[in-house]
């Protein structure tokens, strides 16, 4: 790491966040965990497809083919993730909601868990760090605290949300402030779409450099199973397969033949010779690929932070640099030690994450490391300030429980699930 390289204090952080500077930022080159030239598996979309798009690279005249390896949307979602495992580890201490779902959690014995309500499947307690839509998200509309709804206009532990605004950020910040962070629009709320929405001040982004689409083979050679035509199976009652067309699952309109194609293929029950095959999306060789990684101060600034109705510089302040905290700790704790994006997709950073201030027009962008410890001890520093002017949140895990309808909307879902599931 260069010398003039200096660890982000929260001095410089409280000072950057007060003044005129744009952002933070963070570049960050990656190659595949198994080095350079080695396949790469980016997500796919409808159609299983990549999204490829021709993107302008410094110091290259011409655009480039690039594809997105994560998107906006899941770097967030792993950020959250980080967040949350460190609120686990006793890490960090921040606002947490749970919905808690072990009254309905399955034992084991089918007979007795439908007779008593139990789910098929155990939930267990799901966060506001892991929720998609963060505090406005409908698991926790149609749940509930000591009975009462969480989004009850006059006691609800969730009716401030309804009074919310950039102006009046304060109910958010008290109870998830990540959703001020990356983003929240509450759109299944009372208002419906005209609910209450805060841009994304974190955004992140991976994308693969001068990327090349490869193949994918597949194929299965059964050590005991070596001939199987004219064997046709059918789906079993009990979910596998049998050879007695009287004994298959019924199956309305269509065939109970094993099978997409329903041909009742012995290779659809995972057994007998697959023939090798080669398959379009089989991944891509990419010179290198880069995060960028943006923390936007001037969108923290639109945000105001009343206590107890009146506004104060103090408060503020505190309110946006906890905030900028967060952020660079989220993306400190998920990226520091590079990226398991999916099967196939582990990137190891080039260099040691490194933080770029965005001051003034013209001038040289400060650069900052920024490790685990400091990134907490951030986010500490700033929470001790907050409550030193008087903006405090919640400090004990909400934990709400859900509602019957919602119970009773899991188990049917779960049902759907076990009877189309073989056939889906």
């Amino acid at each position: 790491m260069p010398d003039e390289l200096t660890e982000l204090t929260f001095k410089e952080l409280k000072s950057a966040v007060s003044g005129s500077a744009a952002a933070f930022r963070c570049r960050n080159r990656l190659q595949p965990a198994g080095g350079e030239g080695d396949k790469v598996f980016p997500p796919t979309y409808a159609g299983a497809v990549y999204a490829v798009e021709k993107r302008k690279i410094p110091k290259r005249d011409e655009p480039v083919p690039c594809v997105l390896l994560d998107s906006v949307q899941s770097q967030a979602n792993r950020m959250e993730e980080a967040l949350q495992m460190a609120v686990e580890s006793k890490e960090l201490a921040i606002p947490l909601i749970q919905v808690d779902f072990s009254d309905y959690a399955p034992t084991g014995n089918e007979e007795e868990d439908r007779k008593n309500g139990k789910f098929r499947d155990d939930i267990g307690k799901i966060t506001s760090l892991q929720l998609p839509h963060r505090l406005a998200d409908a698991i926790l509309r149609d749940s509930q605290y000591a009975g009462m709804d969480f989004r009850d206009p006059e006691h609800g532990k969730g009716k401030g949300i309804d009074t919310a605004s950039l102006k009046n950020a304060t109910p958010i910040f008290q109870l998830c402030p990540t959703a001020l962070l990356f983003g929240m629009w509450d759109s299944t709320g009372p208002k419906g779409g005209l609910g209450v929405k805060f841009e994304r001040a974190m955004v992140s982004e991976v994308v693969g450099i001068n990327a090349s689409s490869g193949v994918k083979t597949a194929s299965r050679i059964d050590p005991i199973i070596t001939n199987t035509k004219g064997i046709v199976l059918y789906q079993s009652k009990e979910g596998g397969w049998t050879f007695d067309e009287a004994e298959a699952k019924k199956v309305k309109n269509e065939s109970q033949k094993l099978g997409k194609d329903k041909k009742g293929k012995v290779s659809e029950a995972n057994l007998g010779n697959v023939l090798p095959s080669i398959h379009e999306s089989g991944g891509v060789t990419i010179k290198y690929a880069e995060q960028l990684t943006t923390l936007s101060l001037i969108a923290l600034r639109r945000l105001s932070f009343p206590v107890n109705g009146t506004e104060s510089a103090e408060a503020n302040q505190a309110g946006r640099t906890v905030l900028a905290a967060l952020g660079l700790c989220a993306a400190t704790l998920a990226f520091e030690s590079g990226m398991g994006l999916r099967s196939r997709c582990l990137l190891w950073p080039e260099d040691a994450l490194e933080w770029e201030l965005l001051d003034r027009p013209g001038k040289e962008p400060q650069r900052f490391s920024l490790d685990r410890s400091s990134a907490l001890q951030l986010v500490r520093d700033a929470a001790d300030a907050s409550k030193d002017a008087g903006l405090n949140w919640m400090e004990e895990t909400l934990t709400l429980k859900p509602s019957e309808k919602l119970v009773e909307l899991i188990r049917k879902s779960q049902e759907l699930a076990v009877e189309k599931g073989a056939d889906e």
